[in-house]
């Protein structure tokens, strides 16, 4: 079996370093079923081709496998040694990837990092892959994800062209996409495609393929039929995977604020009150000059995410009292995956905004976004003293929602917070109010601004807020 990738990103022989896989060398790794050759047929600046071609020992195939593990439809005692396993794509290609392309697979590469983070143009190509369902259904699951698709159904035989076609198909692939995607989304989806295991699936596959599928497989419209074929159609496990899933999902749902804004007539498309706030929110710790930064009841990630995409932010710490969401964002930021060198600059604690906290001593900034509103009233003064009296950072960026603003959103009747946790929700006065009251009592001085379309009467929907430590004599 066969799969090649091919970019004409220059030099396009750098996918060399991508893969760690160099282009003058025929290098064979051997596997359970056989063996995994690398080749280049083609490496020059302007376009360089990687070949992963897997020869299957079908002695090996049966031989390694126990009753349990027969989860294909040729598990019958002929069907082992008598079968397509060695021509077509299926489940022992991915596997072959997995263990061949282990560092491109976890977008690592030690020469070329900055290039393993950037989206570069590619072509797969899969010349014979079993496809249960044809080429409508690989369009199904490769197009959302920004590849442009070509599945071209394989006749049983050329020359009888009224048989028909047959389960193969040959798959073509062009997009402009990171290479550690582009070999995750077929990891994935080659076994999904065959809709067959070639060993048995444990437990441990669940985790697999949220690994694999971070960042696209939640929000993908064939997640619930990617899941089940991909674990063998164990209801069991397929439950808890879709579970994890729709977990990932609720963490990154716009807050009530920004759904209500998209749904306001006569405005022009932008970029949502979410991604409006995160980027205000990096604007004021890029002029402040932080590096060192806590994201104080971070959530599921969204900003750290955004935070870890910058390089001048060296020390990037999330908090929050809930482990769960502290799980969430640890797979947003695909922890796992991530290289060393960045995996190192970021924390993740547990920790409660009204309590002291040492390890919270000592940073350039600190950001509370849409956190406050978030508190029982009577437990401020606890977090003023833990944040501005104990944790001291030289910045605090604070923002908070706007509850004038609150009548310029369709069906937020009066008296309705614009989320079901929130516990107060301050007019402009009263969160400059707030703001002056805190930075007099702990030696700060502040500015106080909005964020989003201004209204001339009501203000903006976001209130900011950014206090700045006086210098100490």
């Amino acid at each position: 079996m066969l799969l090649t990738l091919t970019t004409t990103h220059r030099p396009a022989s750098d996918l060399g370093h991508l893969l760690v896989k160099h282009p003058d060398r025929v290098q064979s790794f051997d596997l359970p079923a056989g063996t995994a050759h690398v080749l280049y047929p083609e490496a020059d600046e302007a376009r360089c081709t990687a070949a992963l071609l897997v020869e299957v020992d079908p002695l090996k195939l049966a031989g390694g496998r126990g009753r349990r593990q027969a989860t294909t439809p040729d598990a019958f005692t002929l069907g082992r040694y008598v079968n397509d396993r060695a021509y077509a794509a299926s489940s022992l290609l991915s596997s072959a990837l997995a263990k061949v392309f282990r560092s491109a697979l976890r977008g690592e590469s030690r020469d070329r990092p900055e290039l393993a983070a950037t989206a570069i143009p590619l072509t797969v190509r899969v010349p014979v892959l079993r496809c249960r369902g044809g080429a409508e259904l690989a369009g199904r699951v490769f197009a959302p994800l920004g590849w442009a698709v070509t599945a071209t159904a394989i006749p049983l035989d050329e020359a009888y062209p009224e048989w028909g076609d047959s389960r193969y198909v040959d798959l073509t692939l062009t997009g402009t996409l990171r290479v550690a995607d582009a070999l995750n989304h077929l990891y994935v989806l080659l076994p999904v495609l065959d809709d067959a295991k070639h060993y048995w699936v444990a437990p441990d596959e669940v985790d697999k393929l949220l690994r694999a599928g971070a960042g696209w497989l939640a929000d993908h419209p064939e997640r619930a039929l990617i899941t089940r074929r991909y674990l063998a159609h164990r209801r069991a496990l397929a439950g808890e995977a879709l579970a994890r899933l729709a977990e990932l999902r609720l963490a990154d749902e716009p807050a009530a604020d920004d759904s209500v804004e998209s749904e306001q007539p006569d405005r022009a498309p932008q970029a949502s009150l979410a991604v409006r706030r995160r980027e205000a929110v990096l604007a004021a710790l890029r002029d402040c000059g932080a590096s060192r930064v806590l994201d104080l009841g971070c959530g599921g990630g969204a900003l750290l995410t955004a935070l870890v995409a910058e390089r001048r932010f060296t020390e990037i710490v999330g908090t929050d009292v809930s482990s769960q969401a502290l799980t969430v964002a640890a797979r947003r930021l695909r922890l796992d995956r991530l290289p060393e060198r960045q995996r190192d600059r970021i924390r993740l604690w547990q920790s409660a905004l009204t309590y002291r906290d040492d390890r919270l001593r000592g940073y350039d900034a600190a950001v509370l976004m849409e956190v406050v509103e978030h508190l029982d009233p009577p437990r401020l003064p606890a977090l003023e003293d833990a944040v501005f009296g104990h944790a001291r950072p030289a910045t605090v960026v604070v923002t908070t929602p706007n509850v004038e603003y609150n009548v310029r959103y369709e069906g937020l009747g009066a008296g309705r917070f614009r989320h079901a946790d929130h516990r107060f929700e301050w007019t402009r006065a009263e969160f400059a109010a707030w703001v002056r009251r805190v930075a007099a009592a702990h030696g700060y001085t502040a500015t106080v601004g909005g964020i989003g379309d201004e209204d001339p009467e009501l203000g903006a929907p976001t209130q900011l807020a950014v206090l700045t430590r006086k210098e100490e004599a």
